[in-house]
């Protein structure tokens, strides 16, 4: 009896945290419409959105501003926020490791590369968004190709490859930095490597939203595979599961959402390495409900950040410094409250 009472408590409470999950981020979409409240007040933003549905007439300024301006910049957050989010989830149980973030393998570091030899080239935003993309994924292709040189334990060696990668497109972008013009180029470099949504249009979203989607939902199709992998190597292959192909696939799919958001937001610290724990605490370690949870909240958080970012103080705050103004301290929390480890 004890039983059945207990496993109908725990049925009530994930009902209860699916209804959160889904509530939340739906509320802070509408909300992030309000944010700011000038130049146009909440009832223009309102009406702005009728307008649009009814196909009746209202201000050219508060469409325009709803529509080209907030409408992405929103969209951008969240599915910025949602993918890093399932990356750093899905690396961390591939990896066995709570410490491992979206870019381990080195996307970040080659995105930013790339978009810094674009600014250098003078070339323009979409350029230097594709070039951040295209040298995200070189980036990834490089340390596994690297890490099949040694044979032995490929999964701590396809780290350190990452980890080795990185550094050497990172010391790049720094080469790439220090012979870039002082009054323009470099500043731009600057700027983009902390990370913003202030320039997202709606073309950029239909770019990378397909590859994003597509990413994540394979991701969520094999998410019981996942917890498989995360158990070990001997113990994956004992149950029949092929780890090779399903490592290829989750470092695929992990790299082209990663690598996609890199590029149309810079580059944002914490919200892979953050989020996955937090989704832990509220679900647990299973990676079918883990998965779901850190889409949501990952989406909600980047999407407060960013709000927080437009509105704290009259000059945009990048979001990179945001992210790890939260993210570390509250890192230390979570590392002193929960003793982080992995089983």
């Amino acid at each position: 009896m004890a039983e059945i009472d207990y496993k109908e408590q725990n049925r009530k409470k994930d009902i209860f945290m699916f209804i959160i999950l889904v509530i939340f981020p739906i509320f802070l979409f509408f909300l992030s419409f309000i944010l700011p409240l000038d130049p146009i007040s909440p009832i223009e933003v309102i009406s702005a959105i009728f307008s649009k549905i009814l196909h009746i007439g209202c201000s050219n300024m508060a469409e325009t501003i709803v529509f080209q301006i907030r409408a992405p910049r929103i969209i951008a957050a969240m599915l910025v926020g949602a993918g890093l989010s399932i990356s750093g989830a899905s690396f961390q149980g591939l990896f066995r490791n709570p410490l491992v973030s979206p870019d381990i393998l080195g996307v970040s570091a080659g995105a930013g590369f790339g978009a810094a030899i674009a600014i250098l080239l003078s070339l323009n935003l979409f350029y230097i968004q594709i070039s951040a993309l295209v040298f995200g994924l070189i980036a990834v292709t490089i340390t596994y190709f690297v890490s099949k040189i040694v044979k032995s334990n490929a999964i701590l060696v396809l780290v350190l490859s990452g980890m080795a990668i990185g550094s050497l497109f990172s010391a790049l972008t720094s080469f790439t930095k220090y012979v870039a013009d002082p009054y323009e180029k470099l500043p731009a470099i600057v700027f983009w490597l902390m990370g913003s949504l202030s320039s997202v249009s709606n073309i950029e979203i239909l770019v990378v939203i397909i590859p994003m989607l597509v990413g994540m939902i394979i991701l969520l199709m094999i998410r019981w595979r996942i917890n498989v992998i995360s158990m070990g190597e001997d113990e994956a292959r004992s149950l029949g599961l092929n780890t090779k192909k399903f490592t290829i696939v989750i470092i695929i799919c992990c790299t082209v959402i990663t690598a996609s958001a890199v590029c149309i937001s810079g580059v944002i610290g914490w919200v892979g390495l953050v989020i996955p724990h937090i989704g832990r605490m509220i679900v647990g370690p299973d990676h079918r409900k883990l998965l779901p949870a850190t889409l949501s909240l990952g989406a909600s958080y980047l999407l407060l950040v960013d709000n927080m970012a437009r509105t704290l103080t009259t000059v945009e705050i990048p979001l990179g410094i945001l992210t790890a103004i939260i993210g570390a301290p509250f890192f230390i929390y979570l590392l002193k409250k929960s003793e982080i480890g992995w089983s």
